[in-house]
């Protein structure tokens, strides 16, 4: 039996519609404003979506670059820009340089005021480090930054990375988190920011059962095609 025109469309439309659903683009990071620096650590906040955020670093630390002052370390953008990753963090929310600057190696903390998820960690100038987190992280992006390029090894454990030259990327350390810590050693200086890209929320859906939107238009679409076979079929 040929099929109409109609109902072809109809097929071709839902499978358009499925197949635009489960596109992966880059989302928006929300960088944050470094706002107040003491000898225990430095303030600030993000907001993520359109709820604000603190942000607290605690540690030893050379100082920060604060509110939007100061050299632009974040320039070139391409380490920090990726697939998963939409703005570098002087590009937006807010856009300017705020970094936090280390030079003495030691543990720092890094803790929000509520739960985010997936939080993440830029990097400027990480050579040569031994880094070690609390929990596992995973190597977003990195490449040519403003002290050059480097490569960030990750450890056996997933826990951690040591910087072969001039690392400049961003870390995400997957799940959601009020807190979390990383040891580092000394050198003449390494930089860092934090960016959230939304709150702690439900659990994600198993890799292979779509969302619920991605089944409503699917479903919508083979319900219009089921029309159509009725249709054509009455007549």
């Amino acid at each position: 039996m040929k099929w109409p025109s109609m109902i072809v469309r109809g097929f071709v439309f839902s499978l358009v519609l499925l197949s635009s659903a489960s596109v992966a683009v880059a989302d928006v990071v929300s960088w944050t404003n470094w706002t107040s620096g003491s000898d225990g650590g430095v303030a600030g906040s993000l907001t993520a979506g359109s709820t604000p955020v603190g942000v607290t670093f605690t540690g030893p630390y050379m100082d920060a670059l604060i509110s939007g002052g100061g050299t632009d370390y974040w320039t070139p953008s391409a380490p920090y820009v990726s697939a998963a990753v939409d703005n570098a963090p002087n590009a937006t929310n807010p856009p300017g340089t705020d970094i936090i600057r280390l030079n003495t190696g030691g543990v720092a903390t890094i803790t929000f005021s509520q739960s985010v998820h997936d939080p993440l960690l830029a990097l400027v100038s990480w050579n040569g480090n031994v880094v070690d987190f609390n929990t596992p992280i995973e190597i977003v992006s990195y490449g040519h930054g403003y002290w050059g390029s480097g490569t960030p090894i990750l450890n056996a454990a997933g826990d951690g990375f040591t910087g072969s030259g001039e690392v400049h990327g961003v870390i995400r350390l997957p799940g959601d988190f009020t807190s979390f810590s990383f040891s580092h050693i000394s050198e003449g200086w390494h930089g860092f920011t934090v960016g959230v890209l939304g709150l702690a929320g439900p659990p994600e859906p198993p890799v292979g059962v779509p969302e619920p939107a991605t089944l409503f238009l699917l479903g919508t679409g083979l319900v219009g095609l089921g029309g159509f076979v009725w249709r054509h079929r009455r007549g």
